[in-house]
């Protein structure tokens, strides 16, 4: 079992049994059996972009207990040699018009603001030089004693480097939010309707008035994975500390429902690419995927995205301080 820095909670039981599990677990022990199903995915009562919510059949497979850590990827990086792209210079041809002084290796950073502020600006994100995985605030820093935190500034390139080196697959946004839901079919969040039930903390999200009061003891931040209770399949932090990239093209809205049981889609894997730019953007078109699960940045006045059917668009070449993955194995 995984040496975690937090103590673990019991899981509950939820859901039904639908695939038969197979006989063969895979090598890595830290994987749960997620049974295959029919649910209700998306919702009609959030984001415009989780609409219509429609039914949707997926097949059992193996899910990564927690997100993975930087202890996971940093074996995967010494048996490879892998350089993330947060750590590779930027071409000047990829990214027509850029500023120059920005064409070099770093990531997005959160910086916390001090007052109330226009939440259309986003302006609490920094591009840091020398930001990645190793260094998540920029070249002075480093993750000694965080063996066991998300592994964060992942672009999908190297998550999908990962999963392929490790045997492994990312899953489709259908998958995640079935495992996320783990049988609580129609419920707002992974444990039931209410965001803190008895005034229990359910996953690390903002607390205060996002960007700038943060009632929490520690500055806001990814926490080690397994501080909460897991969900009904074992799974922990499916909501909130770090959103986790799935394999799906990123389109503004889910296909109509389809209620007829020869209808229902089974296994989809999302839109075609070309329909995944930003409409708005001319130059530098960059595909998009789907992103899960909100992060430690998600609030109650902003980016309410700590629930399973919640999904946000990401280029795929970009890497945040609170982006990170985990990886599933299919049967067939």
């Amino acid at each position: 079992m995984q040496e975690r820095l937090c103590q673990e909670n019991s899981s509950r039981k939820s859901g039904k049994q639908i695939t038969p599990k197979p006989l063969h677990k895979p090598r890595d022990r830290d994987m749960v059996w997620i049974p295959g199903g029919t649910f209700m995915m998306g919702s009609d009562n959030h984001y415009p972009e989780e609409s219509p919510a429609h039914l949707v059949r997926v097949s059992g497979f193996w899910m990564d207990r927690y997100a993975l850590t930087n202890k996971q990827f940093q074996r995967f990086v010494k048996a490879t040699g892998y350089v993330t792209v947060a750590e590779r210079q930027p071409k000047p041809q990829d990214y027509p018009g850029a500023i120059p002084e920005l064409l070099v290796a770093g990531s997005a950073v959160f910086q916390q603001l001090k007052q109330p502020v226009n939440l259309q600006n986003c302006n609490w994100w920094v591009y840091v030089p020398g930001a990645n995985w190793r260094h998540p605030t920029g070249s002075g820093s480093s993750i000694k004693g965080k063996d066991n935190y998300p592994v964060v500034h992942i672009a999908y390139e190297d998550a999908e480097a990962y999963a392929t080196w490790a045997g492994k697959s990312l899953p489709t946004e259908a998958e995640w939010e079935f495992a996320a839901r783990s049988g609580l079919d129609n419920t707002v969040y992974a444990w039931g309707n209410e965001f803190s039930p008895k005034g229990k903390r359910m996953a690390n999200t903002w607390e205060g008035e996002f960007p700038w009061q943060n009632l929490k003891p520690n500055p806001p931040g990814a926490e080690p994975v397994g501080c909460y209770s897991p969900n009904g399949y074992g799974l922990y932090d499916m909501v909130g500390n770090v959103w986790e990239w799935t394999t799906d093209w990123y389109q503004d809205h889910h296909p109509e429902n389809k209620t007829k049981p020869c209808c229902i889609p089974t296994n989809p894997r999302g839109a075609a690419k070309e329909e995944s730019y930003e409409p708005t953007v001319s130059q530098a078109q960059i595909p998009r995927k789907v992103l899960k699960g909100g992060s430690f940045l998600c609030a109650p006045n902003y980016c309410q995205r700590y629930r399973p059917a919640a999904r946000h668009p990401e280029t795929v070449d970009t890497s945040t301080c609170h982006i990170g993955f985990r990886c599933i194995v299919r049967i067939s």
